[in-house]
Parts: structure tokens; sequence; C-alpha cells
């Protein structure tokens, strides 16, 4: 269990507090919004109604007792700005600020915000990406070129074993295969793929796109099967 304060208690606010209860975690919230404080603090160890811009009331806080801090106002970007310079100031171990701009992400980071989200974008992001690729499940960036991706097993794959269809000449790193609600172990050579599974994968975020677009499989088939004609021509 971590102790977390949550400052701004608006939609994603309330969202991320209902989140990080569920997880067990210890959370503080404060917002200058009396109405919503008032209506959200039976669920949480604390509360605050204050104007978090002013450092005597976030003195009162104990901050470097928190685990993290978390800035999620997104309306008033001053006031995030100010909250979160503030915080470091006062001790905040780690501090998560929220962004909308990538203008105000270089602001958040440069008064001290150890990491900054971009709620909309990353929602914005994944539905594109479900958009545009066939059968993507989950997508998680690590960095600027690589990713995590939870995709369905392509189709021309199922009934071929790991050596059949060498996923490491799409530049794909198998992590492990999810069978329903079952995650199985790392996948051997000798594994055959089944009818129904998600494979996690890691790789290049631009040669995953590459793997599943929509005409992927199509591709997928033909290298498949010419290798197959290419052994069997062998035998």
């Amino acid at each position: 269990m971590r102790s977390i304060l949550l400052i701004g208690m608006g939609k994603f606010g309330q969202l991320l507090g209902e989140n990080l209860l569920a997880m067990g975690d210890e959370v503080m919230i404060a917002d200058r919004n009396e109405a919503i404080i008032n209506a959200l603090a039976p669920k949480y160890s604390g509360s605050l109604i204050a104007n978090c811009m002013n450092a005597d009331n976030l003195k009162a806080l104990d901050i470097p007792s928190f685990a993290v801090c978390v800035v999620t106002i997104a309306e008033d970007f001053q006031a995030s700005l100010e909250i979160t310079s503030l915080l470091k100031d006062l001790g905040a171990k780690y501090v998560v600020s929220r962004a909308e701009t990538a203008i105000q992400r270089k602001f958040l980071l440069r008064v001290g915000a150890d990491e900054v989200v971009y709620p909309n974008r990353d929602i914005a992001e994944k539905l594109a990406m479900k958009l545009n690729i066939d059968k993507v499940y989950d997508y998680f960036e690590i960095d600027a070129d690589h990713s995590i991706f939870e995709l369905a097993v392509p189709s021309p794959w199922i009934g071929h074993s790991m050596v059949d269809v060498n996923p490491r000449q799409f530049g794909l790193n198998i992590l492990t295969i999810k069978k329903g609600n079952k995650v199985l172990p790392p996948p051997g050579a000798d594994y055959v793929f089944g009818d129904g599974e998600h494979m996690v994968i890691f790789g290049n975020t631009q040669q995953i796109i590459k793997f599943a677009n929509k005409t992927s499989n199509k591709v997928l088939g033909k290298k498949l099967l010419g290798r197959k004609k290419d052994e069997d021509n062998d035998n």
C-alpha cells in the first residue's frame, strides 16, 4: 500500500482516485471546490478543501510523507505549474503532473515534475491504433521507438510452430501468450499457435505497426506458404 496525494478532483482525478483505491492505496485528495471534496471525502483516507497554489496549505499536508504526488489539473495550467513547483520545493519524493500539450510537458519538467502524463493524447493514440490495425487488444509505449502490443495471433500462424513462422523476421519478440484469461509461459521454438490466442510482443513500434496492419495477414500467409513449398521441394 502506498500513500498518494491527489490534487485536482475533476473527472480524470476522480477516475484515477477510484482506481488507486481499488488497488489498495491510501489516497489523500485536495481541491478548492468544496462541493466536490465534501461529496468524495468519505471514500478517502484524508481530504483538503484549499487552494493548493498557497504554500502554507500544502505544508499542512506533510508533502514528504507521500510516496507520490499527482497534479491532475487540466483547465488551469498556471495552477498546475505552480503547484508542481511548490511540491518539489516542499520535498515531494515523486511528482506526476498532467499536461495537454508538448509545451506544457516541457514547462512542467522544467519546474520539477518527475513524470508528465497526457491522458487525452494517450487515449487518442490508442484509439487511432485500434482503428487502423486489426485485432490490437492493448498497446503500451515504452519509449519514442519501442512498444509492447497485445495482438491476436494471425490466422495464417494457427497450427504452426514458432520455428515455422519465425516472428524474429518481423522484428517481434514474443514475451508471452494469452489464452482466454490464462497467461502462458514464454513460448519455446516448438510452441504451436492456437486459435483465439493473443501474443504479447515487444519491439520497434513502427515495425509492429507494419506487421499488424490490415494487409499483414495476407503477407504473412504468403510468406508462410512460400516457405512450406520450399521445404516440400527440399523433401
